[in-house]
Protein backbone atom coordinates (compact mmCIF):
# COMPACT_ATOMS: atom_id res chain seq x y z
CA UNK A 1 0.00 0.00 0.00
CA UNK A 2 2.55 2.61 1.25
CA UNK A 3 4.21 2.33 -2.76
CA UNK A 4 0.79 2.99 -4.22
CA UNK A 5 0.78 6.20 -1.51
CA UNK A 6 3.89 7.30 -3.05
CA UNK A 7 2.51 6.66 -6.55
CA UNK A 8 0.14 8.94 -5.15
CA UNK A 9 2.39 11.57 -4.01
CA UNK A 10 4.47 11.48 -6.84
CA UNK A 11 1.06 12.20 -9.26
CA UNK A 12 0.20 14.96 -7.02
CA UNK A 13 3.50 16.77 -7.01
CA UNK A 14 3.74 16.02 -10.79
CA UNK A 15 -0.49 17.46 -11.60
CA UNK A 16 1.06 20.72 -9.22
CA UNK A 17 3.84 21.29 -10.94
CA UNK A 18 2.40 21.27 -14.64
CA UNK A 19 -0.41 23.67 -13.52
CA UNK A 20 1.97 26.00 -11.79
CA UNK A 21 4.49 25.55 -14.34
CA UNK A 22 2.36 26.19 -16.93
CA UNK A 23 0.67 29.52 -15.34
CA UNK A 24 4.19 30.53 -15.20
CA UNK A 25 5.24 29.94 -18.77
CA UNK A 26 1.60 32.32 -19.70
CA UNK A 27 3.07 34.76 -17.18
CA UNK A 28 6.27 35.12 -17.63
CA UNK A 29 7.81 34.35 -21.16
CA UNK A 30 4.25 33.93 -23.07
CA UNK A 31 3.03 37.21 -21.98
CA UNK A 32 6.09 39.78 -22.75
CA UNK A 33 6.44 38.15 -26.12
CA UNK A 34 3.51 39.18 -27.54
CA UNK A 35 3.55 42.61 -26.15
CA UNK A 36 6.26 42.47 -28.96
CA UNK A 37 5.46 45.03 -31.53
CA UNK A 38 5.70 42.45 -34.21
CA UNK A 39 3.81 40.14 -32.52
CA UNK A 40 0.69 42.25 -31.49
CA UNK A 41 -1.38 41.56 -34.58
CA UNK A 42 -0.79 37.75 -33.48
CA UNK A 43 -1.10 38.05 -29.81
CA UNK A 44 -5.35 37.51 -29.51
CA UNK A 45 -5.20 34.32 -31.62
CA UNK A 46 -1.87 32.76 -29.80
CA UNK A 47 -3.25 33.83 -26.30
CA UNK A 48 -6.66 31.58 -27.34
CA UNK A 49 -5.03 28.71 -28.85
CA UNK A 50 -2.47 28.26 -26.23
CA UNK A 51 -5.29 29.29 -23.31
CA UNK A 52 -7.54 26.50 -25.22
CA UNK A 53 -4.74 23.91 -25.27
CA UNK A 54 -3.88 24.26 -21.62
CA UNK A 55 -7.54 24.52 -20.54
CA UNK A 56 -7.32 21.04 -20.74
CA UNK A 57 -4.21 20.38 -19.66
CA UNK A 58 -4.89 22.26 -16.10
CA UNK A 59 -8.49 21.05 -15.60
CA UNK A 60 -6.88 17.03 -16.05
CA UNK A 61 -4.54 18.21 -13.69
CA UNK A 62 -6.99 19.62 -11.17
CA UNK A 63 -8.93 16.13 -11.29
CA UNK A 64 -5.85 13.98 -10.45
CA UNK A 65 -4.90 16.48 -7.59
CA UNK A 66 -8.29 16.28 -6.05
CA UNK A 67 -8.24 12.53 -6.84
CA UNK A 68 -4.80 11.91 -5.66
CA UNK A 69 -5.19 14.74 -2.67
CA UNK A 70 -7.99 12.48 -1.21
CA UNK A 71 -5.98 9.51 -1.11
CA UNK A 72 -3.11 11.27 0.20
CA UNK A 73 -5.57 12.36 3.05
CA UNK A 74 -6.78 9.05 3.67
CA UNK A 75 -3.70 7.04 3.34
CA UNK A 76 -2.43 9.47 6.35
CA UNK A 77 -5.33 8.58 8.57
CA UNK A 78 -7.81 11.73 8.19
CA UNK A 79 -11.61 9.73 8.61
CA UNK A 80 -14.91 11.15 7.66
CA UNK A 81 -15.70 11.68 11.55
CA UNK A 82 -11.71 14.21 11.10
CA UNK A 83 -14.19 15.81 8.80
CA UNK A 84 -17.08 16.65 10.83
CA UNK A 85 -14.69 17.46 14.04
CA UNK A 86 -14.40 20.70 14.74
CA UNK A 87 -11.51 19.40 16.78
CA UNK A 88 -9.73 18.74 13.77
CA UNK A 89 -10.09 21.80 12.01
CA UNK A 90 -9.49 24.12 15.07
CA UNK A 91 -6.41 21.73 14.91
CA UNK A 92 -2.93 23.61 13.56
CA UNK A 93 -2.63 20.72 11.00
CA UNK A 94 -6.87 20.89 10.59
CA UNK A 95 -6.65 24.48 10.06
CA UNK A 96 -3.42 24.51 7.74
CA UNK A 97 -5.96 21.76 5.43
CA UNK A 98 -8.82 23.58 6.14
CA UNK A 99 -6.85 26.51 4.55
CA UNK A 100 -5.31 24.81 1.47
CA UNK A 101 -9.00 23.58 0.78
CA UNK A 102 -10.70 26.64 0.59
CA UNK A 103 -8.03 28.14 -1.80
CA UNK A 104 -8.07 25.24 -3.91
CA UNK A 105 -11.90 25.47 -3.93
CA UNK A 106 -11.75 29.28 -5.11
CA UNK A 107 -9.06 28.12 -7.62
CA UNK A 108 -11.09 25.85 -9.16
CA UNK A 109 -14.19 28.10 -9.57
CA UNK A 110 -11.65 31.09 -10.52
CA UNK A 111 -10.39 28.74 -12.90
CA UNK A 112 -13.97 27.62 -14.01
CA UNK A 113 -15.25 31.48 -14.81
CA UNK A 114 -11.94 32.13 -16.68
CA UNK A 115 -11.98 29.17 -18.77
CA UNK A 116 -15.51 29.21 -19.20
CA UNK A 117 -16.89 32.27 -19.33
CA UNK A 118 -14.35 35.57 -19.59
CA UNK A 119 -11.68 33.91 -21.66
CA UNK A 120 -14.50 33.05 -24.73
CA UNK A 121 -15.73 36.25 -24.10
CA UNK A 122 -12.59 37.97 -24.40
CA UNK A 123 -11.72 36.05 -27.58
CA UNK A 124 -15.31 36.97 -29.16
CA UNK A 125 -14.86 40.60 -28.07
CA UNK A 126 -10.95 40.84 -29.54
CA UNK A 127 -12.02 39.06 -33.08
CA UNK A 128 -14.59 41.51 -33.52
CA UNK A 129 -12.45 44.91 -31.87
CA UNK A 130 -9.11 43.71 -31.38
CA UNK A 131 -8.77 47.16 -29.39
CA UNK A 132 -12.08 48.39 -28.47
CA UNK A 133 -12.99 48.81 -24.37
CA UNK A 134 -14.93 45.67 -24.32
CA UNK A 135 -12.30 44.23 -25.82
CA UNK A 136 -9.64 45.25 -23.04
CA UNK A 137 -11.61 44.75 -20.36
CA UNK A 138 -12.38 41.17 -20.43
CA UNK A 139 -8.48 40.82 -21.21
CA UNK A 140 -7.88 42.98 -18.32
CA UNK A 141 -10.22 41.00 -16.06
CA UNK A 142 -8.46 37.46 -17.45
CA UNK A 143 -5.39 38.41 -16.74
CA UNK A 144 -6.36 39.72 -13.33
CA UNK A 145 -8.06 36.06 -12.72
CA UNK A 146 -5.10 34.19 -13.90
CA UNK A 147 -2.26 35.97 -11.94
CA UNK A 148 -4.38 35.74 -8.64
CA UNK A 149 -5.29 31.88 -9.01
CA UNK A 150 -1.34 31.69 -9.65
CA UNK A 151 -0.29 33.79 -6.83
CA UNK A 152 -3.40 31.30 -4.45
CA UNK A 153 -1.23 28.02 -6.46
CA UNK A 154 1.90 28.95 -5.04
CA UNK A 155 0.34 29.84 -1.72
CA UNK A 156 -1.22 26.31 -1.91
CA UNK A 157 2.20 25.09 -2.43
CA UNK A 158 3.75 26.73 0.85
CA UNK A 159 0.45 25.22 2.55
CA UNK A 160 1.35 21.61 1.24
CA UNK A 161 4.98 21.87 2.20
CA UNK A 162 3.28 23.35 5.78
CA UNK A 163 1.31 20.02 6.40
CA UNK A 164 3.89 17.44 5.18
CA UNK A 165 6.71 19.39 7.18
CA UNK A 166 5.57 20.65 10.76
CA UNK A 167 3.58 24.13 9.94
CA UNK A 168 5.83 26.94 11.10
Amino acid sequence: MRIIYLLSVWLHILAAATWLGGMLFLTLVLVPVVRRPAYRSAAGELFHLTGARFRWVGWICFGLLILSGTFNLIYRGVTWDDVFSSAFWLGAWGRILGTKLLLVATILLASAYHDFVIGPQATLAWRKDPRGARSQSLRRQASLIGRINLIAGLVVVILAVMLVRGGF
